[in-house]
C-alpha cells in the first residue's frame, strides 16, 4: 500500500474512533435506562412464555364451586359471598349446566340479601340465556319481586311501582299456569293499590286547595283504572263532594248512587248519601255518565 493511501486510512480510522468515544457516554446512559425497562417488561413476558400449563389455568371444578356457594348460603348465611361463588361458576364454566343453575342461585342469593339491582341483573341474564328453562318463570318472578320490594311510600315518585307492575304482568303473561303467576297476581293488586293511593293523596291535596277540576281528574283515574283497589270507595265519595262543590249535581248523584249500589255498607257511602241529601237531592244513577259506564265495563253496578 502506498504511503499516501496509508495516511488517508489512518485519518479515517482516527475520525471514527473520535466519534465513538464522544458518543460513548450517551450510549451508556441509554443502556442504563433500558435495563430497568427490560427487566420489568421482558421479565413478565418471559414468565408468561415459560409458565407451565397448570400455572395458567387455576379453574376449580364447577360442582365444587356450586356446593361451596350452597354452603355459604345455607350454613354460613353469607349471601353475598354465596352469590360471588355462584358467579364464579358461570365465569369459569360458562357453557355447563352448573353455570345455568348457578346463575339462578346467584339471583336468589342477591334477592335474599336485599341486593335487588344485582338480583335483577342476574335474573334478567338467566331469562335471556335460558328462556325455555323450567326455572325461567321463577327468574322472571325474582325480577318482579325485586321491583315490588322497593315500592316507595305514596309521598314519593312511583316509578319503581310502575316497573313492578310491568314485571308482574310479564310473569302472568308469559307463565300463566305457573305457581308464580298466582303470586304475581297478589303482588300486582298491592302495586296497583299503591298507585291508586298516590292518586288519592294528590286528589285530596287539590281538594284542600279548592282546585276541584284537578281533584276530579285524580279521583277519576282511580275509578277508571283502579276499581279493584280499596281506594275506589273513597274516590266515589270524593267525586260526590267535588261535583257538589262546583254545582254538577247530576254527576254527584251518580257517584253516590254507584257507591251505594256496589258498597252499601261503606262508611264512604254514608258520607256521600248525607252530602247529596243536604242539597235536597237523592242518589240517582245516570246511565250515560262516565262513572256508570266505567263500572259497567267491569261488571259492577
Amino acid at each position: 500500500m502506498s504511503a499516501q493511501r496509508l495516511g488517508l486510512r489512518n485519518r479515517l480510522v482516527s475520525r471514527g474512533s473520535d466519534r465513538f468515544w464522544r458518543s460513548l457516554p450517551l450510549l451508556a446512559s441509554l443502556a442504563m435506562l433500558a435495563l430497568p425497562l427490560g427487566g420489568c417488561g421482558t421479565g413478565a413476558i418471559w414468565d408468561k412464555f415459560l409458565a407451565k400449563d397448570e400455572d395458567k389455568f387455576n379453574d376449580e371444578p364447577a360442582d365444587k364451586l356450586y356446593n361451596e356457594g350452597l354452603y355459604l348460603m345455607n350454613k354460613d348465611k353469607d349471601l353475598k359471598a354465596a352469590s360471588k361463588k355462584f358467579e364464579e361458576v358461570d365465569r369459569q364454566h360458562p357453557y355447563s349446566d352448573w353455570a345455568r343453575k348457578s346463575l339462578l342461585m346467584s339471583a336468589y342469593s342477591y334477592y335474599q340479601a336485599g341486593d335487588y339491582d344485582s338480583c335483577i341483573g342476574s335474573a334478567t341474564r338467566y331469562v335471556t340465556l335460558h328462556p325455555g328453562s323450567p326455572d325461567a318463570a321463577y327468574a322472571q318472578y325474582l325480577i318482579a319481586a325485586s321491583h315490588y320490594d322497593q315500592i316507595p311510600d305514596i309521598s314519593r315518585d312511583q316509578g319503581r311501582t310502575e316497573k313492578a307492575i310491568a314485571a308482574l304482568e310479564e310473569v302472568i303473561r308469559k307463565y300463566p299456569t305457573s305457581e308464580y303467576a298466582t303470586q304475581a297476581k297478589q303482588k300486582l293488586e298491592g302495586a296497583r293499590d299503591q298507585l291508586a293511593g298516590k292518586e288519592m293523596d294528590v286528589g285530596r291535596y287539590y281538594m284542600e286547595k279548592r282546585d276541584y277540576a284537578a281533584a276530579i281528574n285524580r279521583f277519576k283515574t282511580v275509578v277508571t283504572r283502579y276499581q279493584t283497589t280499596r281506594h275506589v270507595e273513597e274516590a266515589l265519595a270524593r267525586l260526590t263532594e267535588a261535583y257538589m262543590a262546583i254545582g254538577i249535581v247530576g254527576e254527584a248523584q251518580t257517584a253516590a248512587a254507584v257507591l251505594g249500589h256496589n258498597f252499601p255498607d261503606s262508611r264512604w257511602y254514608k258520607d256521600a248519601y248525607n252530602l247529596v241529601k243536604s242539597g235536597g237531592l237523592e242518589p240517582t244513577e245516570n246511565k250515560g255518565s262516565w262513572i256508570s259506564k266505567s263500572f259497567k265495563k267491569l261488571g259492577l253496578g
